[in-house]
């Protein structure tokens, strides 16, 4: 087979939409899905391109040294996307060393290999979140990081080990931060499937704290093509902000998707199919952020709140059972089972 080899290393919603998009149209270039299956994982988000001949998955895991090495030895891949990370803000606090452990270490196993291998392109996706919040000062590429959570300070961690590896050898990393990704395939912990799928069950959406949290919100879509940009212009070394100034509240939120699925405008209705929680430690309350640098590379979010949002509740409709533990998801905070115990080399 003619053309490059992508890895692409998951868990993560908006990489199930980049693996489909890259197998259906880059038919010259084999597509190396590595996932470790955790608990938010789904086979049958891929199940559309799982027959197609320029895609295979392996099951594995990031934090295994040896294993990643003869992975890298054995399938001579040109290219990675690296999107594998333990993700959910509340689960974090709960279990910080896990997520330091993958999310830190697990980076550095994988970028040390990639480097090893002479990998041509290594991108690393990671999250708005590793800024801090912000009211008023909308941050850009060069704002020092300045974490309020275990996700975010791993995720900022991970960061430096991927830069360090452009600083001391030149090898071609990139960074990614994204806001908020919502659409179809997303593991019901996150909030707008969360408050879909409560919703749909006849259940409340559960508001943490004041609920005056504002989000950006990105569709897989255009995320999507936001990493093709990247794969394509994006130069090593640099760092790029996928935003959107799309931005809303929590509350907003909920009386939006109550709105569309309850067919309510009465205030004292969607009052109704709101109950409030106690808050998590910290919750940001904004993350605003300049996406020029993306824009000047020929990338710009496409699809409007209406149409992606109608598009998220149609799916969740027919594929909420996808995941086998998908109703621990849509607890107030998370219900999980132990983590596996940690074998540090």
């Amino acid at each position: 087979r003619c053309g490059c080899k992508y890895g692409l290393f998951l868990p993560s919603c908006s990489a199930s939409h980049v693996v489909v998009s890259l197998v259906r149209n880059y038919p010259n270039y084999l597509i190396i899905n590595l996932d470790k299956l955790d608990y938010c994982a789904s086979l049958k988000n891929l199940e559309t391109v799982s027959e197609k001949e320029n895609y295979k998955f392996i099951q594995g895991d990031i934090c295994e040294p040896h294993f990643i090495k003869q992975l890298f030895e054995t399938e001579k891949i040109d290219i990675v996307l690296h999107f594998a990370a333990q993700t959910h803000v509340d689960l974090s606090f709960w279990h910080a060393l896990e997520f330091t452990y993958v999310n830190v270490y697990g980076t550095n196993v994988l970028v040390a290999a990639a480097h090893e291998a002479n990998v041509e392109k290594f991108v690393y996706v990671s999250t708005d979140e590793v800024y801090g919040g912000s009211t008023d000062q909308e941050f850009d590429e060069s704002s020092p990081k300045c974490p309020t959570n275990p996700y975010a300070s791993s995720k900022a961690a991970a960061e430096c080990f991927v830069q360090s590896y452009w600083e001391r050898y030149q090898f071609p990393v990139v960074i990614t931060r994204s806001s908020n990704v919502y659409g179809p395939h997303q593991y019901p912990e996150k909030v707008i499937p969360k408050f879909i799928s409560l919703l749909q069950q006849n259940r409340k959406c559960c508001i943490h704290g004041s609920g005056l949290q504002r989000r950006n919100f990105l569709y897989a879509t255009d995320v999507v093509e936001a990493f093709l940009t990247v794969l394509k212009e994006g130069k090593p070394g640099e760092i790029y902000n996928i935003g959107t100034n799309f931005e809303m509240s929590i509350i907003q939120l909920a009386k939006e998707l109550i709105h569309l699925i309850k067919k309510t405008s009465s205030e004292s209705e969607m009052e109704h199919w709101m109950d409030y929680v106690k808050d998590r430690p910290t919750n940001d309350l904004r993350y605003p952020m300049s996406s020029e640098k993306m824009h000047n590379l020929g990338w710009r979010p496409k699809v409007p709140w209406k149409e992606g949002i109608k598009k998220t509740i149609e799916w969740y409709k027919e594929n909420f059972h996808n995941w086998k533990n998908a109703e621990k998801a849509l607890e107030p905070f998370p219900v999980t089972e132990p983590f596996a115990q940690l074998n540090v080399p």
